[in-house]
Order: C-alpha cells, then sequence, then structure tokens
C-alpha cells in the first residue's frame, strides 16, 4: 500500500499502563496511572486526545487468603456465597486531554480515591493484606490528527480499547497512610451524628474515639448476653 493511503486512514492507538504512583501535596489523596499511547502509524501527527477512561477492579482476578476473605464479607458476604457475589467493582472514571505527539507518549491519568467506607472500592482496598489488585481501564473519546494534505481531521477512539494493569496494594496503603496517617473516614447520616455527638457531650467526652471506645464495649457484652 502507497505511504500516502496508509496516511489517509484513522489513527490506530493502543493503550499500557506501565506504572502507578502516589501524587504527593494534592488536595484529597491521588494516584497517577503513567499510561502510553501508541498509534499504529509512527508518521501520523496526532495534535491532542480528549481521553475519557473508565476504571474497573476484575474482583475476580485474583485469589484471597483466609484473612482477606474475613475482612471482604461486608462487601461479599460470606466466602460461601463468593461464586454469586464476587462481581467486577467500578473503581472511578478519569478524563484527560493528551498534548500532541508523534508515534508514541506517555502521560500520566489522575485518578482520585477516597477513604470513605461507604464506597465499595474503599472496602476492596482497605480488606486486601497484600498482593496486587487486578485492574481494567476502558477507554473512549476523540483523535485530532493531521491528514495527508495537512488538514485536521477528528476520529473516535474504538469502543473495545482496553488496558489492565496489576495495582500493588500497597501503593495504595501509601497513599492512605501519606494522607491520613494512623486515621479512617467514616461518613454518617445527619440523625446518627446527631446522637453521637450528643452522647459524647453528655459524658463529658473529649474525643470521638473515646466516645465510640465507650459504645463499643458494651455492644460486644449484649452480643454475649444475647447470643
Amino acid at each position: 500500500m502507497p505511504r500516502e493511503s496508509k496516511r489517509n486512514l484513522m489513527p490506530d492507538l493502543s493503550f499500557q499502563v506501565e506504572g502507578a504512583e502516589v501524587v504527593p501535596h494534592a488536595v484529597s489523596p491521588l494516584l497517577a496511572f503513567k499510561l502510553r499511547l501508541t498509534n499504529s502509524n509512527p508518521e501520523e501527527i496526532i495534535h491532542t486526545v480528549a481521553l475519557r477512561c473508565q476504571i474497573q477492579i476484575e474482583v475476580t482476578r485474583r485469589k484471597y487468603t483466609p484473612q482477606d476473605q474475613t475482612r471482604l464479607r461486608d462487601l461479599f458476604d460470606e466466602p460461601s456465597r463468593w461464586n454469586q457475589t464476587l462481581k467486577n467493582l467500578l473503581w472511578t472514571h478519569a478524563s484527560i486531554v493528551v498534548p500532541s505527539f508523534q508515534g508514541t507518549t506517555v502521560t500520566d491519568v489522575p485518578v482520585p480515591c477516597t477513604f470513605d467506607f461507604n464506597v465499595a472500592a474503599t472496602k476492596y482496598f482497605d480488606g486486601l493484606a497484600d498482593g496486587e489488585v487486578p485492574i481494567c481501564l476502558q477507554f473512549s473519546g476523540t483523535v485530532f490528527y493531521a491528514s495527508a494534505e495537512g488538514g485536521l481531521q477528528v476520529a473516535p477512539i474504538s469502543w473495545d480499547k482496553e488496558a489492565r494493569f496489576k495495582l500493588p496494594v500497597r501503593v495504595w496503603r501509601d497513599m492512605m497512610d501519606s494522607y491520613y496517617p494512623n486515621s479512617a473516614w467514616l461518613c454518617l447520616h445527619k440523625d446518627a451524628f446527631d446522637r453521637l455527638y450528643r452522647y459524647k457531650v453528655r459524658h463529658g467526652i473529649p474525643t470521638w474515639e473515646e466516645a465510640l471506645e465507650n459504645i463499643i464495649p458494651l455492644e460486644e457484652i449484649e452480643e454475649k448476653v444475647m447470643g
């Protein structure tokens, strides 16, 4: 096929995640995935890529220790039911604009994270003692590129474009330890918070930790009596 005919074809991008690292000093916990984009035609000039990414946790693609199973019971129920309850989790969405390149380029995909334990992804990451988390990034968006005549052309990113990556659990833990050292976040309904606040004030308890420590042993005693 003549060179000019090749240049008239739409760009065909492939994607590969080469690593992930903690972004320090952001407003909230943030990971940066190192994403490599490669065009099948290395001579074609890509002006810009408006890239959208859906990130899923492929929970069925790893093994779980008994300790993992215990900590993940709140998310997936008893291990005996995991053949029904163990399903992929939607982690988050991300959007970036990739600047001009030719052939291949590496860019950061910022992935905001939360320590809110009402969020399934947070429960999952915190429930794992070690190992790796299988991640699948599914891409969509628009490519702006130069035609053979030098004019600007627009093409969609094929819906079947994706990249898999194994995120080390320690990277997630290092991130949370750097942003929330020796801490965890719990989001409560306002009425539950008000009841806890009244209990704290009524008993003259100085900290939230002491208030919870006063309440939890009483609940454990009640469970033993009722059991």
